[in-house]
């Protein structure tokens, strides 16, 4: 029985179809974009050096039709808010959040929305309050495109990885761990 989802979505541009990493995309559409190498369905079992990413970031930057943006820490703190307003909308029960430069992390406790919906909804507010704050262009799509990904939680063995894993995230740069006042600390709960 699902419990819960652990969400997953990148900021635009960081995420191609043809990403080197492999991708979840079933085609590449746009010629200069496909230029840029083979498409793979799927996460690769060996992934690229940092170089060979970032030659292949670089390179999809000047392909892409809008800027490449990364989020700020101002902006990971807006984004923040909006997820935020979001949950408190919905009434969902979110353990654990990271609003990284590039992507973002939620694990979201079971709720009547599809996962789907749930980032849908949460990408429309973010980037609302982005541009309302002055922060990207009205016509920028701030996000890449699609539904992004998400993992099914069933067990809290599971719930407790997907936390751990999540509030660690900001640690692999080097940043700080991210406190949210929506995040609620895991009690162990289960669907009946």
């Amino acid at each position: 029985m699902v419990a819960g989802y652990h969400l997953i979505w990148t900021v635009y541009g960081f995420w191609l179809p043809n990403d080197p990493r492999g991708s979840t995309s079933k085609e590449v559409r746009i010629e200069p974009i496909a230029a840029l190498g083979e498409h793979h369905y799927g996460r690769k079992e060996q992934q690229p050096r940092a170089k060979e990413l970032r030659e292949f970031l670089k390179s999809a930057s000047d392909a892409l039709a809008h800027k490449v943006y990364t989020l700020e820490d101002a902006e990971i703190t807006l984004v923040g808010a909006a997820l935020g307003s979001e949950i408190a909308d919905r009434a969902y029960v979110c353990y654990a959040c990271a609003v990284m430069p590039d992507h973002v992390h939620m694990l979201i406790r079971r709720h009547g929305d599809r996962a789907e919906d749930m980032i849908a909804r949460f990408q429309k507010r973010a980037k609302a309050a982005l541009i309302e704050a002055g922060k990207r262009p009205v016509n920028h799509p701030v996000w890449t495109d699609g539904a992004g990904w998400k993992t099914f939680i069933n067990t809290p063995r599971q719930f407790e990885a997907q936390i751990k894993y999540t509030w660690q995230n900001p640690e692999k740069i080097g940043k700080p761990n991210q406190t949210w006042a929506f995040v609620q600390a895991y009690d162990g709960w289960m669907p009946e």
